[in-house]
């Protein structure tokens, strides 16, 4: 995802939809989508590169900008790719504009999707009060998930090898499982009837990746934790699995220490990645 630079950081700063004019964007996305965007409604990404309205046809719109010259043509279109995805409970995507914006230097992309009007869950204390039902539900869809064919990359080799040996020194890290994932998903992208939300990074990914991502956001809260492994004990434990919350801690614990300063989650994923090390060393 682009992170926009703050304003006057650079000679010719990200535009930051938060903060910079650009009702003729918006009326372009009402002609090129034939719709009518309710502009009270309007939802902020945190980096300011991406906005969101509903509609008055009942649908959501999403609005992203990306500078010219830098766009990830894999990111760009993964809402739209993930439509080939079935038996995932998603937002279905219906349509979608893109054209270039020569005065600002960036591109726009416009997309309508289904209008999800339950919540997300938010966050890790909301997450305790989930019935077994929603547990199984998302069970369900990231087994589908993950038996979709793709050639899409959501987390390389590479990648994976790079940060763990980052932070924790010489491992085995090769993986030996692989299946498609979502990438991406913690208490902010999914909903309190189980849709999972932003799909832009989605693809082939360790088995056992997209747990790994919700226990990391939940190990400041250990019930939380544990109902995690418990609902995707088949993945987590395999070899791959144990790579990819491995991953999750190295970031936990870098992003502590580029901060220069402890937190309770690095403190816990530190505390989790001791055991994971004995138990990949020792196989």
């Amino acid at each position: 995802m682009s992170i926009a630079q703050p304003i006057g950081f650079e000679p010719n700063p990200v535009f930051d939809v938060r903060v910079n004019p650009h009702l003729d964007v918006l009326d372009r996305v009402e002609r090129a989508l034939d719709v009518d965007l309710d502009r009270s409604t309007v939802v902020y990404g945190i980096y300011g590169a991406t906005e969101g309205f509903r509609t008055a046809e009942n649908t959501w719109v999403r609005v992203e900008r990306r500078k010219r010259l830098q766009i990830n043509s894999a990111v760009w279109i993964g809402l739209e790719a993930a439509a080939t995805i079935n038996d995932v409970k998603k937002p279905a995507w219906f349509q979608s504009a893109t054209w270039v914006d020569q005065d600002r230097d960036v591109v726009w992309r416009a997309d309508e999707v289904e209008l999800v009007t339950a919540p997300v869950v938010g966050t890790v204390e909301e997450a305790r009060a989930l019935p077994d039902s929603w547990w199984e539900g998302l069970r369900e869809s990231l087994t589908a998930l993950g038996r979709h064919a793709t050639e899409r990359v959501g987390m390389s080799q590479k990648h994976l090898t790079r940060r763990i040996t980052e932070v924790f020194g010489d491992v085995d890290t090769c993986i030996d499982e692989w299946a498609t994932a979502h990438t991406d998903v913690h208490w902010g992208n999914l909903t309190t009837d189980g849709h999972m939300l932003d799909w832009e990074d989605w693809g082939a990914a360790p088995r056992g990746h997209d747990a790994a991502c919700l226990w990391q956001a939940s190990l400041t809260d250990h019930a939380v934790a544990e109902q995690v492994r418990r609902a995707f004990a088949d993945d987590m434990n395999t070899r791959a699995g144990k790579l990819a919350q491995l991953l999750q801690c190295a970031n936990a614990v870098r992003a502590a220490a580029k901060r220069g300063k402890s937190t309770p989650l690095s403190e816990a994923a530190q505390a989790a990645a001791d055991d994971l090390l004995v138990d990949l060393r020792s196989a």
